[in-house]
């Protein structure tokens, strides 16, 4: 990337315009992560929330050496819930196993379920078996939103040893719920994964029972 196209967009960062600013960071998205990363820095703690969300997620995708810091040092002490969520979402993207522990204590302590459903989807995404116990754990939130999170995560870390927990929720009321269970469950050989399916498969929801259709081809 030519240094004047780099040198432009920095000028863009620090403009007083929210709007040039935003631009600006929609604008790193062709840019080599190397390049990208030490102009998102820029904006990290920007007055405008959204801009800041933007930032972080752009550390999720555009990555290097220091993304993984400075997102666990968002997700642990950021004041606002909402970037917090941001930053575990982009430690998912990441794919980085250290970021295991992190999200797990996120998952345990923080006290906002928009963070704690974020970091249950990474949880997800790391693939990591580690996360069986807290993704449990999680089926048994008050939160609908969180139950969704666990069911599709147990499906991404291929915990067949959940089939019989989460199949507690095929007649739940939530066809959320009932289309991520049908999901999870094409990534869950277990003996009563099929049968399950095939229930899932008449559901009254197009959605659910597409999805189960698509996991018995899967598991086929």
């Amino acid at each position: 990337m030519s240094n004047s196209r780099l040198e432009e967009i920095s000028a863009q960062l620090d403009s007083d315009s929210s709007r040039d600013r935003m631009l600006a960071l929609a604008s790193l998205r062709d840019i080599p992560a190397i390049e990208a990363v030490p102009l998102i820095k820029k904006v990290l703690d920007d007055e405008n929330l959204q801009i800041r969300s933007m930032a972080v997620f752009a550390l999720g995708i555009k990555q290097t050496e220091e993304c993984y810091p400075i997102l666990v040092k968002l997700l642990e002490t950021d004041p606002d819930y909402g970037i917090r969520a941001d930053a575990a979402g982009a430690l998912g993207y990441l794919e980085d196993l250290r970021a295991f522990e992190p999200l797990s204590r996120a998952f345990y302590e923080d006290t906002d379920w928009l963070v704690r459903f974020s970091a249950a989807v990474s949880l997800g995404n790391l693939k990591d078996p580690r996360a069986y116990e807290i993704l449990v754990q999680a089926l048994e939130s008050e939160e609908v939103v969180l139950q969704q999170a666990a069911i599709a995560a147990l499906g991404e870390i291929k915990a067949t040893q959940a089939v019989e927990q989460i199949l507690e929720f095929a007649q739940s009321p939530d066809w959320l719920v009932r289309q991520r269970l049908a999901e999870a469950l094409g990534h869950l050989p277990h003996p009563k994964s099929i049968p399950a399916l095939k229930y899932l498969e008449k559901d009254p929801n197009s959605q659910v029972s597409q999805a189960a259709t698509l996991s018995l081809q899967q598991l086929a």
